[in-house]
């Protein structure tokens, strides 16, 4: 049987005409011997009738089938009784009365509904047993449908901005430098191994340098992370680079381009261009380089509050330099004991020896500081931090990154705790982008003793900087930028260093990777760059990430057809899984499984 319609197709207009539908059963129901039959497809779902008045064999056949069962159906449009008319569907107003039923597949009953409802307070494991049921239901299946569009906005946009499409290796050589990576041994080359592309950073360059000047790809990447619901060990990126611009260009290009995906996926007018704010204001009002500014509590620097301060533990962070952080939970003072020792264990985490507070609760304030405190001191503080009865005022004092630090991750949970009391409402169409801008070119690995790329080794510094790289490391900042959404860093990227001298001065005197160690591992990109190099920049933005912001989960694992455990299992393949010793003498290996 041709199906002539999907079963989201059939509407009044097509009432008297006949139609042929195919698709899986979603439900069956008898209601005095007729059979009413539910079939669904991904385009939506149709009502089906099956009379025994009619054709009795048809209507026993039909009674007789299961759920998720698939079928054919020829029969005739007609308008349904007015008492049962489905407002909440398109093809609500009409159903189709069953003239033949072709059988293509009896299901099995399946281990768990097939419905968003039920289905989503199933053991996710035994939903990613069988995905292949997982995605039947309307959640995923329109997940799947938002990851289409945005993927196909995303190229449509690149291809009127004269981008070229171009796909670049995964098996690439190793670079320990970043996130640790997947190998794959050379059964051509024994004893040598590939890496798994962490990203097509050096490829991209290399297409610059070949002159491709425009490049993008929808990028596979791959990383040996531990997992976690915005993490998976294989990932996508959309992934571009461009010669001959500055800043300014990638982020007009950018910014059109997130417009563009907002409005075709979701009909939302995204305004541009997005605000920007340098890497140092954002630490210092949010106290992480990812703010979600849909909300305020921002944090607010008392150092001067306590400038002659005589309680010890603020008087000897400010005689070392340190800062003193403070913000306002506003509702808060009902916190429960529990909630806050949750919090403090979360400060003490990140370095913070405790969690200071003051409570303000039916008119007085409640802190074990409190007594360390003058009243000049105390009124600052109210009319600093805007404090009012039933708020909840957190402190950190240490080094000021620290303390941004411990602060910034204490201003989330405060704020998740109120949204748990319906005080902190964000609306679900408010998206807050963010350019965050002007990080520091460099952060010096204490462990290490040198310092590092704070974004990857091929970013440039600001030109008017270049100056300060002998002098003074740790004031250089580099032209790189993240973009941000509402406290999710969707994509990150910079302006790349291409002149060869600059990018072996980093290298061997900055970064303090031997000569040796630089030819082995980026010989061939210092190379090419004495060929003729453009000024060049890029950047990538984390497709899975953009997709499940775009359909409201929290969770990469539900935007991708068929995701990794949090530990790396394909639970419906039941991989990754062993392999037979001839295997492993083929790729000259042996395997060494430590006992626990």
């Amino acid at each position: 049987m041709k199906r002539t319609h999907t079963c989201g197709a059939l509407t009044d207009q097509h009432i008297g005409q006949t139609a042929n539908l195919c698709g899986w059963v979603d439900s069956i129901r008898d209601h005095g011997g007729i059979t009413f039959i539910d079939i669904r497809d991904r385009a939506g779902l149709t009502q089906l009738v099956f009379n025994p008045e009619n054709d009795q064999a048809l209507a026993e056949r039909a009674s007789r089938l299961k759920p998720e069962s698939v079928i054919g159906v020829h029969g005739e449009v007609r308008p349904r009784p007015a008492e049962t008319v489905n407002p909440r569907l398109p093809t609500g107003t009409i159903e189709v009365v069953g003239r033949e039923l072709e059988i293509f597949n009896i299901s099995d009953t399946p281990p768990f509904p097939i419905d968003d409802a039920k289905g989503d307070k199933v053991n996710e494991d035994l939903r990613l047993t069988h995905r292949y049921l997982d995605l039947r239901r309307p959640r995923l299946r329109k997940a799947m449908e938002v990851r289409h569009k945005a993927s196909k906005t995303v190229r449509e946009v690149l291809d009127e901005e004269g981008f070229y499409e171009i796909e670049t290796p995964f098996l690439f050589k190793s670079t320990p430098e970043g996130a640790r990576e997947y190998l794959v041994p050379s059964r051509l080359n024994p004893g040598e191994f590939y890496a798994l592309t962490q990203s097509p950073q050096q490829f991209k360059q290399m297409l610059m340098v070949a002159g491709m000047e425009r490049y993008y790809q929808m990028a596979r990447c791959f990383r040996d992370e531990d997992l976690r619901s915005d993490r998976q060990p294989e990932f996508t990126q959309v992934d571009l680079e461009m010669s001959f611009i500055d800043r300014e260009d990638m982020y007009a290009l950018i910014e059109k381009l997130v417009a563009r995906v907002w409005k075709e996926v979701l009909d939302i007018d995204i305004p541009t261009p997005f605000p920007r704010m340098p890497y140092a204001e954002v630490m210092n009002r949010y106290g992480i380089d990812k703010p979600d500014t849909r909300f305020g509590m921002e944090l607010v620097d008392v150092g001067e509050i306590f400038g002659e301060t005589e309680f010890k533990v603020f008087r000897g962070v400010l005689d070392k330099g340190g800062a003193i952080k403070a913000f306002n939970a506003k509702g808060l003072a009902d916190l429960t004991q529990g909630e806050l020792t949750h919090l403090t264990e979360i400060a003490q985490s990140l370095g913070a020896k405790g969690l200071a507070f003051i409570k303000a609760d039916k008119g007085q304030w409640k802190s074990p500081i409190l007594k360390f405190f003058t009243d000049a001191e105390k009124a600052a503080l109210a009319e600093v931090l805007e404090i009012e009865d039933g708020d909840m005022v957190f402190f950190a004092a240490d080094q000021w990154t620290r303390a941004c630090t411990i602060l910034g991750r204490i201003r989330l949970e405060a704020a998740n705790l109120l949204k748990k009391r319906e005080r902190l409402v964000i609306p679900a169409d408010a998206y807050n982008f963010l350019w965050v801008v002007e990080f520091p070119l460099l952060i010096y690995e204490e462990e290490e003793q040198r310092f590092v790329a704070a974004h990857h080794p091929f970013t440039a510094p600001v030109p008017e900087d270049i100056g300060l790289l002998q002098k003074d490391p740790k004031a250089v900042r580099g032209q790189h930028y993240d973009l941000v959404l509402n406290g999710v860093e969707l994509g990150g990227g910079s302006i790349r260093v291409h002149q060869p001298d600059l990018q072996k001065t980093l290298f061997e005197d900055i970064f303090a990777i031997p000569p040796e160690t630089v030819q082995e591992r980026f010989g061939y990109m210092l190379k090419s760059f004495r060929y003729g190099a453009p000024p060049h920049g890029g950047i990538a933005l984390g497709f899975d990430r953009m997709v499940a912001i775009l359909t409201g989960t929290t969770s990469i694992r539900d935007v991708i057809a068929f995701p990794k455990t949090q530990k790396g299992q394909c639970l419906m393949t039941d991989s990754p899984g062993p392999v037979t010793d001839r295997q492993l003498r083929d790729l000259h290996i042996q395997t060494l499984v430590q006992e626990d």
